[in-house]
């Protein structure tokens, strides 16, 4: 299967962000998203897009050379959305699981896509009431692809601590920090990469899965951190959705100066530094149950483990000179502030119930800071 890989500007960076619309006085979800989506004039390559489910909408930003230009258009993009949630007494947030509404309840819309995964999935497409949020980095050349995919995938926890938003999940706390991670893993595409290193490897086993019946387009291969070749990116769909923009700006931050960095070392001498996949599947495992508070096994043999917080501080100095260059320092910075002061997650159970937690959402999305 031959699949065409449209280079683009090495580090350039994308936004697509999924928000849940809540109904005001109920707080359940609310599957009001096509007259919201009409009237915001959405379409299938528009700012503004309808996703799986009736009570969602997905905003995506423009290709961007710094973050903060990126987390700007999707700001204006929920301005657009809030001016026609007012007169349907809708709210909106951004978190990866409403705290109570029962996934078996929501509506999905119809076309061939969306009913191709609820036919085969069954119970667990009918589970899909979750949000994320997906970084785009632009790769130059498709033989870096790749490299940068699974390069990028062992920084998962990292990733994925800091935008941990989904502790409950139909009322209860569920024990994670993201339990959004552990319900998106079900669908067979879905999960980790597997290890590649050259693109006629990606076309060799995307052919299979299509001679299988899995796929019908090399979009439906779903994986935490993937090839997306038709916009010539490495796409990072590690996150949760999350509510605040300085989340946004941080968790796209962190993603391009991670990717830049496994660029460069890629480039200096067509290497880079991995993990085993099983461990990098025990760290995408810790990183989702215990969010900020896992214990990471790196490659260090010297140093099997470090606390996440700890380990991130390390990386937050070691990426300083490619944030710079990249013109994101105030962005990655913030994960700094998170680790200190609480991510989402740490949030809304410091709130309280699963009532709480959607108050305290429904207050900060689309807000500057949480703090």
């Amino acid at each position: 299967m031959l699949i065409d890989f449209a280079p683009s500007r090495q580090s350039s960076v994308g936004i697509e962000w999924e928000l849940a619309l809540v109904d005001l006085d109920t707080g359940e979800l609310s599957p009001s998203a096509e007259p919201i989506l009409t009237a915001c004039g959405a379409g299938d390559e528009t700012p503004i897009r309808k996703e799986f489910l009736k009570n969602m909408v997905e905003l995506v930003s423009g290709v961007q050379l710094r973050v903060g230009d990126a987390v700007a258009d999707l700001a204006e993009q929920l301005r657009i959305v809030r001016a026609e949630l007012t007169t349907h007494n809708l709210g909106i947030i951004g978190a990866g699981t409403h705290p109570f509404s029962r996934s078996a309840d929501q509506q999905r819309f119809g076309g061939s896509r969306y009913d191709i995964v609820a036919e085969r999935n069954g119970y667990w497409g009918r589970q899909m009431a979750i949000c994320g949020t997906h970084v785009h980095i632009g790769v130059d050349h498709k033989d870096k692809a790749l490299p940068l995919t699974y390069g990028l995938a062992r920084f998962y926890p990292y990733l994925l601590a800091i935008s941990c938003a989904s502790p409950f999940w139909e009322g209860e706390d569920s024990g994670y920090a993201s339990q959004r991670t552990m319900i998106f893993q079900q669908l067979p595409t879905n999960g980790l990469p597997y290890p590649m290193n050259t693109w006629a490897e990606f076309e060799d086993y995307a052919e299979d899965l299509l001679e299988c019946g899995m796929i019908n387009v090399a979009g439906e291969i779903r994986w935490d951190v993937r090839p997306s070749p038709k916009f010539g990116t490495v796409e990072n769909r590690t996150a949760d959705s999350v509510p605040t923009l300085a989340e946004l700006g941080c968790l796209a931050a962190l993603t391009q100066c991670f990717a830049e960095h496994v660029s460069r070392t890629w480039e200096a001498d067509q290497t880079f530094e991995s993990l085993p996949p099983w461990l990098v599947r025990e760290n995408k495992w810790r990183a989702a149950r215990y969010g900020l508070e896992a214990d990471v096994i790196t490659p260090n043999p010297a140093r099997r483990e470090v606390p996440l917080r700890e380990g991130l501080a390390e990386w937050l100095e070691r990426l300083a000179p490619i944030a710079r260059d990249l013109g994101c320092e105030r962005e990655i910075a913030f994960a700094g502030e998170l680790a200190e002061r609480g991510a989402s997650y740490e949030r809304q159970r410091r709130a309280g119930s699963p009532q709480d937690a959607l108050r305290l959402l429904l207050a900060e999305t689309g807000a500057a800071s949480p703090f």
